[in-house]
C-alpha cells in the first residue's frame, strides 16, 4: 500500500492502535485544510447526544450534531454540498464545502429546503500545528485515504464508518473491523 500525503479533501482514519484517546479513537476525519502552517479537519463519525435545535432553539428540524474535534468545542461548524445556496462556502474537494453564510443556512432550514443529506454540523474541529500531523503520521496514528465517498460522505452512517474503512483497507485491518472498541472487553 502506497502511503498518501495528507491533502485537503483526504480522510484521516485512526489507526487501531489509538486506544484511550477519547477524541480520536476509531475516528474518521475529513481534512478541510492542509498546508505548511497546519491542518484543520472534522471528525465525521462521533455523534453528540443533542440536535442542532438544542443549540439554536429557533431552528426546526432534527439535524444531528457531531463532535468535530477537541478544538473550539463551543463553536459550530458545518460542511455541505450545496454551495449555490450557501454563499461564502469554501470548497474542500470533490463537491464538499466548508462553512459559508450561516444566516442562509438558517433560512434554508426554516423553509425546509435543506436536509441532513446535504449538510453536517459539528461542535469544534480537529487542528494540527505546522508539522504536527506529519509527526502523528510518522508515529503511526493515522492512515491517509482518498475520499472515495465523494459527496455521499455527508450521509455515511456514522456508527459503521470507521469499521467500513478498516474493511476497505483490507489485510491486517480486516481483523480490527470486528474487534470491540475497548480491547479489554475481548
Amino acid at each position: 500500500m502506497i502511503a498518501l500525503r495528507p491533502t485537503k479533501g483526504h480522510l484521516l482514519v485512526a489507526e487501531p492502535s489509538i486506544i484511550g484517546d477519547v477524541s480520536f479513537n476509531r475516528s474518521v476525519v475529513l481534512l478541510a485544510d492542509h498546508s505548511d502552517n497546519g491542518s484543520v479537519g472534522f471528525i465525521l463519525n462521533k455523534i453528540l447526544d443533542f440536535k442542532l435545535k438544542d443549540l439554536i432553539p429557533d431552528i426546526k428540524g432534527n439535524f444531528k450534531v457531531y463532535n468535530g474535534g477537541p478544538v473550539e468545542q463551543d463553536n459550530l461548524y458545518f460542511i455541505h454540498k450545496i454551495p449555490d445556496f450557501i454563499p461564502e462556502s469554501i470548497e474542500i474537494a470533490n463537491g464538499i464545502y466548508w462553512g459559508g453564510n450561516f444566516e442562509a443556512v438558517i433560512d434554508l432550514i426554516s423553509k425546509k429546503q435543506i436536509t441532513d443529506k446535504q449538510i453536517k454540523f459539528f461542535l469544534g474541529y480537529s487542528g494540527w500545528d505546522a508539522n504536527q500531523l506529519e509527526e502523528e503520521l510518522n508515529s503511526g496514528s493515522w492512515i491517509v485515504t482518498m475520499n472515495d465517498d465523494q459527496t455521499n460522505l455527508i450521509e455515511k452512517p456514522y456508527n459503521s464508518f470507521w469499521k467500513d474503512k478498516m474493511v476497505a483497507l483490507g489485510g491486517e485491518y480486516m481483523l480490527w473491523s470486528n474487534s470491540p472498541e475497548n480491547p479489554s472487553y475481548n
